[in-house]
């Protein structure tokens, strides 16, 4: 079993990168945004799956623990493969995950690409009481901020061409360190959120 991977990118592709570990090149599925991300060359460090087919060893990978064992839960779920499961992490953050399964919603599970409806339930029903709760760091985020500003920024920030899962990060994270004032505008947390992606990315499209 292949639990995790470091070394030197080869090479990358819309939903993989090639890492080379020892003299041996290692392709591993990963979500789109990672995958964006990732440069040639660079030194990176994979939580990784290995899923054993009779026709086929393919591994997938993660730069954090926990999103290895959602991946994990979700291959759970009748009707969910690597591949679907892979999609969820991508446009959905582990927190927003676990924050659905836990309100019983299965509305963010039906936007992603390959769920259907009936899977998106099965999703909430089957991963019910399996999840951890979001960190308080994020609920102290949302609470302090309002969900109504951070949701709009990110909705403006996907309207530019990020996933969701990258526009909420960006949109939460700019929240936590911006000012009580700040916090309350949609434009200045937009700008600020612009500013922290990088104005080289502005309107590129992400994963």
């Amino acid at each position: 079993m292949i639990s995790s991977l470091h070394g030197t990118v080869l090479s990358t592709g819309a939903d993989h990168v090639v890492i080379e570990v020892g003299g041996v090149g290692f392709f591993v599925f990963v979500t789109g945004d990672f995958a964006h991300t990732s440069r040639i060359g660079e030194q990176l460090r994979l939580h990784t799956s290995l899923i054993v087919r009779e026709d086929a060893l393919t591994l997938f990978g993660f730069a954090e623990p926990l999103e290895l064992e959602v991946f994990g839960h979700l291959l759970s779920v009748t009707g969910v493969g690597p591949k679907s499961a892979l999609g969820v992490l991508g446009h959905l953050t582990v927190d927003q995950i676990a924050t659905a399964v836990a309100e019983d919603d299965d509305a963010p599970f039906r936007r992603v690409s390959g769920i259907g409806p009936k899977t998106a339930k099965l999703i909430v029903v089957q991963l019910s009481g399996k999840l951890k709760a979001p960190s308080p760091r994020a609920a102290d985020a949302r609470s302090a901020t309002g969900t109504d500003v951070v949701a709009q920024v990110t909705a403006a920030l996907v309207g530019l061409g990020w996933s969701e899962k990258v526009a909420n990060e960006a949109a939460t994270e700019t929240a936590e360190s911006a000012s009580d004032a700040d916090r309350r505008s949609v434009s200045a947390l937009l700008r600020q959120a612009l500013a922290a992606l990088g104005p080289a990315k502005a309107g590129a499209p992400r994963g």
